[in-house]
């Protein structure tokens, strides 16, 4: 079974980034729609160290967007959401319940580089799995990293072992605010069939 063309439209082809909304809300409902998607998505050993705060209240929102690029903080005050995606450095924690077949914990249990580059590609593949599970679901989003990572953590994860991993604002897109797709590399000149 493969998705038809409107599905792969919706999700790729004709999907772009927004940088502003419509004034339709979103729910707490969709909020959990899309992580019931997105969880589904594989990380290396089922390790999920994705944690996302969503920015709802006009408070919160301004308290991220104080802490983003100027160009990104209007953005985030006007979108109805916007996704933390943090990395959880204690990931491994988790892994009795989430990979219980192995005792996977010694593999990262004090290998700080080991849990850094687990915690940052297997959250960012979460946080790809958000992208595609808003869209699929209806919605449009706009992902982003021009703000203060250090800024972020204190403000949005102080006392905890998350770090901030990028953002990403969620809605219905004003298609006003879109920019002209932006060229993609062909297959020759990104690929090698070896």
């Amino acid at each position: 079974m493969t998705l038809d063309d409107a599905g792969l439209d919706l999700i790729f082809r004709k999907a772009r980034s927004y940088n502003g909304y419509t004034d339709a809300p979103v729910s707490t409902a969709d909020l959990e729609a899309i992580w019931e998607l997105m969880k589904c998505g594989p990380t290396a050993a089922n390790t999920e160290p994705a944690r996302i705060v969503w920015c709802t209240t006009p408070e919160s929102k301004e308290k991220l967007a104080l802490v983003a690029s100027p160009a990104n903080a209007d953005k985030i005050r006007n979108a109805p959401a916007t996704a933390i995606v943090g990395m959880d450095m204690e990931f491994y924690e988790k892994l009795p319940k989430l990979f219980p077949h192995v005792d996977a914990r010694p593999w990262f249990v004090g290998n700080a580089a080991m849990i850094e580059s687990s915690a940052f590609r297997n959250s960012t593949l979460q946080g790809a799995y958000l992208i595609v599970a808003a869209r699929a679901l209806g919605f449009d989003v706009g992902p982003m990293s021009g703000f203060d990572n250090a800024a972020v953590d204190a403000a949005f994860f102080a006392g905890t072992p998350v770090r901030s991993n990028f953002i990403c604002t969620l809605g219905h897109g004003e298609p006003a605010t879109v920019f002209e797709r932006l060229p993609r590399l062909d297959f020759e000149e990104a690929n090698s069939i070896v």
